[in-house]
């Protein structure tokens, strides 16, 4: 059965349920402090752009966050700090009253009882049509690929360009998106940064942060730079740039 799939905008009480939705980001993922500073504010004044999936028993099993922002007046360079800047794009435009041009995604997450259904790709195409229904003509992605974390040495911009016998991306989730007619731009080597002290670290992933150097972590797409003698370790996280037209 199809999900049924609506936005905030449109049912505002289901706001609770969305965002406790539970989902398999890694722990230190949603400490990035500009997501921590701004994701949360998509729903609250942007809730045209948060969508989500019902099963038949109207239990939330996915959502789709996105923002428009004005990608024109930056001269149509999306930025090397991905998905942190772009973040901050949105809510700079809304607060000035800048017309956007372009909706960037920002977050799909499937509900880890509902994964393998083909939910990511639904939400992905709900994304798209939304963002067409309000006149966009492109939707762009800073896209974390989903199985980078397996090979978290391997150079991002080699990982990338990786491609099946169908030239399909290698990537699952790259391939989703190039399924729906996506095409690479570049990477966005920074896209994001969690900056924090050794116990934070050791708390969010159960790893010893005493050996200086890279630390591999679950879920990292890249190794932590850890610091010992200085109190803290840094993962900066690269994104790939997708562009959809619509």
């Amino acid at each position: 059965m199809q999900p049924k799939t609506s936005s905030l905008a449109d049912r505002p009480d289901m706001l609770e349920r969305v965002a406790g939705m539970a989902d398999s980001w890694p722990e230190f993922v949603i400490q990035d402090l500009v997501g921590a500073a701004h994701f949360p504010r998509i729903a609250a004044e942007l809730p045209e752009y948060v969508l989500f999936a019902e099963d038949e028993r109207g239990e939330v099993v996915a959502s789709a966050y996105s923002v428009p922002f004005a990608l024109g007046t930056r001269g149509g360079e999306l930025p090397a700090n991905g998905w942190d800047t772009v973040l901050i794009w949105a809510f700079s435009d809304l607060r000035r009253g800048v017309r956007p041009d372009t909706v960037s995604a920002i977050s799909i997450s499937v509900a880890p009882h509902a994964q393998g259904r083909g939910l990511s790709a639904v939400m992905l195409s709900a994304m798209r049509d939304n963002a067409r229904a309000r006149g966009f003509r492109e939707v762009v992605a800073p896209v974390r690929p989903n199985a980078k974390h397996l090979e978290p040495h391997t150079p991002i911009e080699e990982y990338v360009h990786r491609v099946r016998p169908d030239g399909l991306p290698q990537d699952p989730w790259l391939r989703v998106h190039a399924r729906a007619g996506a095409t690479i731009d570049f990477v966005a080597p920074a896209s994001m940064t969690v900056a924090a002290s050794l116990a934070h670290w050791r708390r969010w992933t159960g790893l010893p942060f005493d050996t200086e150097g890279d630390i591999e972590v679950p879920g990292g797409l890249v190794p932590v730079r850890c610091e010992p003698a200085r109190g803290y370790a840094v993962y900066v996280e690269p994104n790939v740039w997708m562009r959809h037209a619509l």
